[in-house]
């Protein structure tokens, strides 16, 4: 009988995770409105009966979208903080760690609910804790990674605008490749917080 049970379950966390990525591939491409239950359903290849046993609402798919993209943010840094080194230029590849999560068709799909979420109450009241809870996240691996210590005055704000300069920097590379410039603004934000985090 476990036999049965264990494949039935594995197949519905695949078809949550298939809903849940082609939810967030159609609102980086199409944003909040051009998107419907059914259309995610179609895009995944399911029924549009088990997209909404999964997702009664396109505000049920934020909210795991949220918490994928989140986590998918978590664990890239966590995989790429093997290979840092140690000694000064490690601060200027955490940087660059920290930047680069704030590229790619997962930010755009985030920046497309944002959009919508500035006048769109129902999901800003979805998507507030969750970006919330995500940016509390982000900040907690990014003060390991960066190994300094919160308690001292002004260490939490540079960490803070590192992420958000991140965000900035994600925001102005959705209209043109940004990445020779980033990679300027990497050098010279790391040497500013090797100064003031040394």
């Amino acid at each position: 009988m476990t036999g049965v049970r264990e494949p039935q379950q594995e197949r519905s966390r695949t078809t949550r995770r298939r809903l849940i990525e082609a939810a967030l591939d159609g609102f980086g491409e199409r944003g909040w409105h051009g998107v419907t239950v059914a259309g995610i359903a179609e895009r995944a290849g399911v029924s549009r009966g088990a997209a909404q046993h999964h997702f009664p609402t396109r505000e049920d798919l934020v909210v795991a979208a949220v918490d994928l993209l989140g986590q998918a943010q978590i664990d890239e840094l966590r995989a790429q903080a093997a290979d840092l080194p140690s000694g000064p230029s490690r601060t200027e590849h955490v940087v660059e760690m920290v930047l680069n999560l704030y590229t790619g068709p997962l930010f755009r799909a985030a920046l497309q609910l944002w959009a919508v979420a500035a006048t769109d109450e129902a999901l800003r009241d979805v998507l507030v804790p969750l970006e919330a809870r995500v940016g509390r996240e982000a900040h907690r691996v990014a003060v390991e990674l960066l190994g300094v210590d919160e308690s001292r005055p002004g260490v939490r704000e540079l960490v803070q605008a590192t992420l958000d300069l991140g965000r900035g920097l994600g925001l102005a590379n959705l209209l043109t490749d940004d990445a020779r410039r980033r990679k300027q603004i990497v050098r010279e934000w790391a040497r500013t917080l090797e100064l003031r985090l040394g």
